[in-house]
């Protein structure tokens, strides 16, 4: 896919599979996320296995696919580190690095309402790797 196709693609899809690495090996997980500013948000509770992994290692992949038949199958890998953005866990204190990812996330999930709940904190991951793919342009 072009960079203009990955930004549609990315803007367009609703769930994105989660890699990270812990002491036990490997452990994936769907989270709905944002494409904002060419970095992937992500809001993770604070009290799971994959925050606990990303604060020993920030290493992640990240899968964004999509389609059925073979001659459908479309998807995008995001590789690089996270970093935390914001209070953990997210209580609603003033960060304008968030206003838009938050905004996005909201207006796409939560029928435009930004919550804050005290479990949940934002990631940001800005990509040192895209790969993707589009077998629709095989056919």
């Amino acid at each position: 896919m072009t960079s203009e196709e990955v930004d549609a693609f990315l803007a367009e899809q609703h769930t994105c599979r989660v890699a990270t690495v812990g002491r036990d090996g490997p452990h994936a997980t769907p989270l709905w996320y944002a494409w904002h500013g060419g970095a992937l948000w992500l809001t993770s509770v604070v009290r799971s296995l994959r925050w606990a992994d990303l604060r020993h290692d920030p290493r992640i992949a990240v899968v964004v696919d999509a389609g059925t038949a073979y001659g459908e199958l479309r998807g995008v890998e995001l590789r690089g580190r996270v970093e935390v953005v914001g209070e953990v866990p997210r209580t609603g204190e003033p960060v304008p690095e968030l206003d838009g990812p938050e905004r996005l996330f909201a207006d796409r999930y939560t029928g435009g309402t930004v919550v804050h709940d005290g479990r949940h904190a934002w990631l940001r991951l800005v990509p040192d790797r895209i790969t993707s793919w589009d077998f629709r342009k095989l056919v």
